[in-house]
């Protein structure tokens, strides 16, 4: 497998708000690779964002590229990853934004931290298993299992031993930073006997919220405190599972565990960790009380700025497709092969990078036509849709936005195919999520239970299956930025497109040049 310097995961960044990090990367493996800084914001240098073929070319092996990560006002954990093909599985690690130096947490400091990274481990090459799919036209088989910080933990045959444990004294309070590095589901945690208080996500700080599980969605990160106040005489198991709505032979059931263990004068414990409490597979009501129960922090010391209005409405369907094959040749439902689309458009990588293509003016790499409304109107969420719907169509298609420019996208949830949750990352900017709800979004209706005064900053958030969230940002950093759903399957198949956010007037509005020595295609 792809590892960065051996280690699965990755190492630990470190930073305090407003430093920057300059990080040589060498490619050693036999594949191309690019790196990406997610929910980092870059100001005006998409050049080192990452995503291959929209901000660069691959790093081919035998060659090193030199990235630059600025940070600007994030604040908590994010993280890195591969973004190119399935290496992000095992190319991935965590970082670390401490408040600016001489400033301190919204909350009292914690007596230590510990960094949670959950994953999905194949008995298999993943490379070879997104070539099946390629081949096939399929999903990509699921995952054997899932990990916290690498181990699949007691409940698999394989890793009993190496399962991840975490040493806690009785009443102190621990920041627990946790990435969900998962390529294809939004998991459910809990900790057998404890409570969980979110304090932050995606690197900016909320309102605490405390319940006996969380749901985090692929590519999203969160913050917890954790306070170890139960008997030091038994162990806990930290446990985690999908949330799915695809039928159980489609997915990987497994449940992953680490162990919460007390240090304490007591020489023996329990030799049965306890066991919490998970939410079933398909719960959508747990899925919705948590992940929508998110509030920012919206203090004095730690404001937001939510948009009140927005120049551009843009109402996007994320959708799942077929495209009909030659019979037998294709293994997706009824002999078809998948794809996923964002408003009918499945995304096509271009022979070069868009960015560099923008840049120099070089024409035919994309379209700028990408649709700010569906191309079809029909009941999005019907039980049943007509055939003729499935189909989507292949293209380079992005939305070009005048620097300052306010959006609200509303991402409506469809059933075409196969309903899902789909969580929606977008590079360069983070997005304020200020509605959400079931069904078909109602332009008249719906904006009424708009939240503006605290409502959650995000570069991640799931669109709930079978329907619609409403998020607000305003294009100031001006450059090539990536939009796509980050279930991989979807991404790899389409479920994207590209803002260009044109320069401003002013130089600190202007998108940087280029580094020197980019990678060629």
């Amino acid at each position: 497998m792809m590892t960065v310097n051996g280690q699965f995961p990755g190492p630990t960044l470190y930073a305090n708000r407003g430093d920057e990090l300059v990080i040589t990367v060498f490619n050693y493996a036999q594949e191309n690779v690019t790196l990406h800084w997610h929910g980092v914001r870059l100001p005006r240098n998409p050049w080192s964002d990452g995503p291959e073929y929209v901000t660069q070319c691959p790093i081919q092996p035998g060659s090193s590229f030199i990235y630059t990560v600025t940070f600007t006002d994030e604040e908590g954990t994010l993280w890195w990853h591969a973004h190119s093909d399935y290496s992000r599985a095992t190319v991935h690690g965590a970082i670390v934004i401490y408040p600016r130096r001489g400033t301190s947490y919204p909350f009292p400091k914690p007596s230590g931290e510990v960094i949670l990274i959950l994953g999905e481990w194949w008995k298999r090459d993943v490379s070879a298993v997104l070539e099946t799919a390629r081949e096939t036209g399929a999903d990509p088989t699921p995952s054997d299992a899932f990990t916290i910080n690498g181990q699949p933990g007691d409940l698999y045959p394989c890793s009993k031993p190496g399962t991840f444990r975490m040493l806690v004294e009785p009443g102190k309070t621990y920041l627990l930073r946790m990435v969900n590095a998962a390529m294809e589901d939004a998991l459910f945690v809990s900790i057998a006997g404890h409570l969980l208080t979110l304090v932050g996500s995606d690197a900016s700080y909320t309102k605490p919220l405390t319940s006996d599980y969380i749901l985090i969605s692929p590519g999203e990160t969160m913050d917890f405190l954790l306070t170890a106040n139960q008997s030091p005489r038994n162990l806990y198991y930290m446990a985690a599972r999908a949330l799915s709505y695809e039928p159980v032979n489609n997915f990987d059931t497994t449940t992953t565990t680490a162990i919460v263990q007390y240090k304490s004068q007591y020489t023996s414990w329990s030799t049965n960790p306890l066991l919490p409490s998970l939410p079933f597979y398909n719960d959508t009501e747990a899925a919705s009380k948590f992940a929508f129960s998110i509030r920012s922090l919206a203090s004095t010391n730690w404001p937001i700025n939510v948009p009140k209005r927005f120049d551009q409405r843009m109402v996007i369907t994320v959708s799942v497709n077929e495209f009909e094959c030659p019979p037998g040749s294709c293994q997706g439902p009824n002999g078809t092969r998948l794809a996923s689309s964002l408003n009918n458009m499945s995304f096509v990588n271009p022979s070069i990078d868009i960015l560099e293509a923008y840049y120099k003016g070089i024409n035919g790499a994309f379209d700028t036509n990408f649709p700010s409304r569906p191309l079809y109107y029909f009941n999005f969420t019907a039980e049943y849709q007509p055939f003729a719907l499935l189909k989507s169509r292949l293209a380079t298609e992005v939305r070009i936005l005048e620097y300052g420019t306010t959006v609200e996208m509303v991402f409506q949830g469809t059933s075409l195919v196969t309903a899902e949750n789909h969580p929606m990352h977008l590079h360069g900017q983070s997005f304020y999520v200020v509605g959400w709800g079931f069904g078909n979004f109602n332009e008249e209706k719906d904006p009424l239970g708009y939240n503006l005064e605290d409502p959650p900053l995000k570069n991640t958030f799931g669109v709930p299956t079978n329907g619609w969230l409403a998020v607000r940002f305003t294009a100031y950093n001006p450059g090539v930025w990536f939009l796509h759903c980050h279930l991989e399957r979807h991404l790899i198949s389409g479920m994207d497109t590209v803002f260009i956010v044109k320069n401003g007037v002013d130089p600190g509005e202007k998108l940087l040049p280029p580094p020197p020595h980019m990678p060629p295609c």
